[in-house]
C-alpha cells in the first residue's frame, strides 16, 4: 500500500521554488533537514537519515507511551469485555446498541482509548511517504551512498530487508510476550516481518534504513516502557501463587476429612 501511494505522487525534483504545501513545506523541508543533518556527520546521507529517524521516533514517543498504556488497559478489561459480549451477543439491533454503549462505558471507566493504538502508525505513514519523496526528488539524496548501498536504489544484498524484518519480529514478539497467544497475535508476529522484508527488497535503501532504525528503536523502547520480561515473570509468579494456594486448600481439606473420620 505504501509503495502504491508513494509511486502515485509527483516525481519532479523538489527545490526552493516548488509550490504547494506538500512539495514546498513538507518534502523540501524534509530533504533540507536530512541534508543539514548529513553535513554534521561528514556529509554522509545515510547517517543523516539515521539521525532523522531517531528524531522522529523521539517526537512520537509520547504517542507510543499513550498507545502502550491504552493496550495495557484493554488487556486489563478484556475479561469484562468478553462478559459483555456474552451478555449482548449482537443478534439484533437492540443487543448490538447495548453492547456498544456498555463497551464505551467500560472503556471510559477504565480510562482506555482504543483509537490510541493506531496513532503512532497514522503519524508515521505520511513521514514514510515524505521520506520516500524527499529521496527520489532530491538528486543529492537519490545519488547518495551509504556503506554498500545507493540510497535511491534497493539494497542489492537484502541486508537492510533482513534487519528490518528481524527488528519488526523482535518488536512484535516483545510487545505480545505478556498477552495470551491467539491467531491474531501469531499472524502479526510472523506476517508483519514478511511484509516488511519483501517490501524492503524492492524499495529505496534509504527507506529500508528508516525501517531498520525505527524498528530497532522500537525494540529498546518496548523493553524500556512495557518491561515484557518483568511482566511475564510477574504473571508466572502469580500463576504459581494461585497453584500453591490451591494445593494448600487441598491439603487443608484432606486434613479436615481425616479429623472428621
Amino acid at each position: 500500500m505504501f509503495v502504491l501511494v508513494a509511486a502515485g505522487c509527483s516525481t519532479t525534483p523538489v527545490t526552493s521554488h516548488s509550490t504547494g504545501f506538500w512539495d514546498r513545506t513538507v518534502i523540501y523541508n524534509f530533504s533540507q533537514f536530512i541534508l543539514w543533518l548529513s553535513k554534521m556527520f561528514g556529509g554522509n546521507y545515510g547517517w543523516g537519515i539515521i539521525v532523522f529517524t531517531i528524531i522522529i521516533r523521539i517526537i512520537i514517543l509520547p504517542l507510543t507511551w499513550w498507545q502502550t498504556k491504552s493496550m495495557e488497559g484493554q488487556q486489563a478489561v478484556a475479561p469484562q469485555l468478553q462478559a459483555l459480549q456474552k451478555k449482548y451477543p449482537g443478534k439484533d439491533a437492540e443487543s448490538r446498541q447495548k453492547l456498544q454503549d456498555e463497551t464505551q462505558k467500560l472503556y471510559a471507566e477504565a480510562g482506555v482509548n482504543p483509537v490510541a493504538g493506531c496513532l503512532p502508525v497514522v503519524v508515521q505513514f505520511p513521514v514514510l511517504i515524505a521520506l520516500y519523496q524527499a529521496i527520489y526528488r532530491t538528486s543529492a539524496l537519490k545519488q547518495g551512498t551509504f556503506l554498500w548501498m545507493q540510497l535511491g536504489k534497493p539494497d542489492p544484498f537484502y541486508v537492510m530487508a533482513i534487519l528490518a524484518a528481524i527488528f519488526t519480529f523482535g518488536t512484535t514478539y516483545l510487545s505480545t510476550m505478556s498477552q495470551p497467544k491467539n491467531s491474531m497475535t501469531n499472524v502479526m508476529m510472523w506476517g508483519m516481518p514478511l511484509i516488511i522484508f519483501f517490501t524492503a527488497m524492492n524499495i529505496a535503501s534509504a527507506v529500508s534504513i528508516y525501517w531498520v532504525v525505527t524498528n530497532a528503536f522500537s525494540v529498546f523502547q518496548t523493553l524500556l516502557i512495557q518491561r515484557p520480561f518483568s511482566k511475564r515473570r510477574e504473571q508466572q509468579e502469580k500463576v504459581q501463587e494461585e497453584k500453591d494456594h490451591e494445593k494448600a486448600l487441598a491439603k487443608a481439606r484432606k486434613r479436615a476429612l481425616k479429623r472428621h473420620k
